[in-house]
């Protein structure tokens, strides 16, 4: 099992790594912080408190993985290690997925501290999560991790360094997160009456934020925020097949991402 052992040497590198630890110690901070500015004792559901501490992790994570991921992998590149992996038996697959298990585990650390640190803290002075939320908040996280990891993996294979990788990532980052309501209304708004709500649909199942960004709101009972246009998506993400349909999406569009990197590395690897 190569990508095991690539996984295990992943983490062992990602932990040496110090930009793991400023990561860590800027989202312990910022979930502290939210955590101690909210006026109840517990915050539970969707509230003012919640959908800030929502989009907190929204514009952190995603850009925070990004970098992380494909910075991770260019160096491979630039310091001469996928040279000397390739010497051995390892497949293109089997180097890329390990890389990606690797840094799920560095990055599912990095946030279980965040999280554990704050709830510790915040449980000491009386102000913490309900149970139902906190877990809402660790599975958005991991979905947001596992995503744009995949979208890393990508990133790092396009780039010939860590300077590409920054550009391409916070380019990415910027596109999916800041600039995407923008574009969004900018697109609807050419489009004829009736197309925009199939066209309102196909969009959100390209952007990984956003797609989670509306399956945890509606999860935590604030799916009234979103107005009559998402009406159909509230109705199926309450349903009981709402999660696993949501996971088999998320499920897929890692796929494309890490057999679209698999296909582009390999094409690298024997063309130059």
């Amino acid at each position: 099992m190569h990508w095991l052992t690539v996984a295990a040497r992943e983490v062992k590198l990602g932990f040496r790594n110090p930009w793991a630890y400023s990561f860590m110690a800027l989202f312990s901070f910022f979930s502290l912080a939210l955590l101690l500015i909210q006026s109840q004792s517990q915050m539970s559901g969707y509230t003012s408190s919640t959908g800030t501490m929502l989009n907190l992790i929204l514009y952190l994570l995603p850009l925070m993985t990004l970098l992380l991921g494909s910075f991770s992998v260019t160096a491979e590149k630039e310091e001469g290690g996928w040279e000397l992996l390739s010497t051995y038996s390892i497949s293109t697959s089997s180097y890329l997925l390990g890389k990606y298990g690797g840094l799920a585990v560095v990055l599912f650390a990095i946030v279980g501290f965040g999280y554990g640190f704050s709830g510790i803290i915040g449980a000491w002075i009386g102000k913490s999560f309900a149970a139902d939320t906190f877990l809402l908040f660790l599975a958005f996280s991991a979905g947001l991790i596992l995503l744009f990891l995949a979208l890393a993996i990508g990133v790092g294979t396009l780039s010939k360094n860590r300077w590409q990788a920054l550009t391409y990532g916070v380019g990415i980052w910027f596109f999916l997160i800041i600039g995407w309501p923008t574009l969004l209304l900018s697109v609807l708004g050419f489009l004829p009456y009736l197309w925009i709500k199939p066209a309102l649909v196909g969009l959100t199942f390209l952007n990984p934020a956003e797609l989670i960004r509306i399956f945890m709101i509606v999860k935590m009972g604030g799916g009234t925020v979103f107005g009559a246009e998402y009406y159909q998506w509230v109705d199926w993400i309450q349903q009981p097949s709402g999660t696993p349909i949501f996971i088999a999406v998320c499920l897929a569009w890692i796929g494309v991402c890490l057999g679209a990197a698999i296909f582009g590395w390999e094409r690298r690897r024997y063309r130059g």
